[in-house]
């Protein structure tokens, strides 16, 4: 599973964007289909990211296509355009129901088998932005080629009436409810976009939040939000020292027959050392 900590989406039909975000070091670059490209622009857009994935390296950049959304009546077009090129994920928009998710599953594995690509070497990723997206989360998070969820807070807020705040209050129980399904189900849960690209200190704060509640990355749309996310959702190296120190005794308390103990002042017991781990491995996965 790719690391994702920031997650940057560019016009797909904007060429000059698509090889300036190569430049950037993210950890993720989504070539878009949908909301980031006018109704007039679907033909070209396909064109630029099949472009893009042929002639471009993207180093150790993920390369993502999002298509439009089941339904729209642009979403075959989209897939089977970028599809033959390999990306190696496929995101698809507005998601409601386990079978949208299977509806490109079955195409993608079409294509894997007719190119001799492994099976599952393109996987999906899923925006959930609806009020019913989030309700059948159990069921859709359970597809076994999904690597992770986007939760869309803008569409979300929309969906059910709600008010967009700075805090974003009115979004808490939907980015819950998404990690909790992506915990459940080993998959990436991705937050919000925060629309002010110039309000750095906004973006901050709201990475920070989002990384203490449980999500593994975030969406950005702008170069300037790059390197503020991915600092957000890196453990420090405070962190990871202490992190080490958690598995180091309590795995000396085991030894001794100790269930839990104290540790600075704090008690550690299974659930802090689950933590641990977490931080661990997170450390790892960013080279840490």
């Amino acid at each position: 599973m790719h690391s994702r900590r920031a997650l940057l989406y560019m016009p797909g039909d904007n060429w000059k964007m698509i090889t300036k975000s190569i430049t950037l070091g993210v950890d993720s670059i989504c070539m878009d289909m949908e909301d980031g490209t006018a109704i007039n622009k679907k033909a070209e857009a396909r064109e630029t990211i099949a472009k893009a994935l042929q002639e471009l390296d993207f180093g150790a950049s993920e390369k993502l296509a999002r298509i439009n959304s089941v339904g729209s009546g642009w979403e075959q077009e989209d897939i089977e355009a970028v599809l033959p090129f390999h990306p190696d994920g496929i995101v698809i928009p507005k998601v409601e129901s386990f079978e949208q998710v299977e509806w490109a599953s079955r195409i993608i594995e079409t294509a894997e088998l007719k190119h001799g690509w492994p099976v599952n070497s393109v996987r999906v990723l899923i925006g959930v932005e609806t009020a019913k997206g989030i309700l059948n989360l159990k069921e859709i998070a359970a597809h076994p080629r999904l690597d992770a969820i986007i939760f869309g807070g803008e569409d979300f807020a929309a969906s059910i009436g709600a008010t967009r705040t700075k805090d974003a209050v009115e979004l808490l129980y939907a980015r819950q409810a998404v990690i909790v399904a992506c915990t459940a189900f080993d998959l990436q849960p991705i937050d919000i976009v925060t629309i002010d690209y110039k309000d750095i200190e906004a973006l901050r704060v709201e990475s920070e939040f989002g990384a203490r509640l449980g999500f593994v990355g975030k969406q950005i749309i702008h170069p300037a939000q790059v390197e503020p996310v991915q600092k957000a959702f890196t453990p420090s190296d405070e962190a990871i020292a202490y992190a080490k120190r958690i598995v180091e005794t309590f795995e000396a308390s085991q030894k001794e027959g100790k269930g839990a103990y104290s540790l600075d002042g704090k008690m550690i017991d299974m659930p802090l050392l689950k933590n641990a781990k977490k931080v661990l491995e997170r450390g790892l996965d960013r080279g840490l």
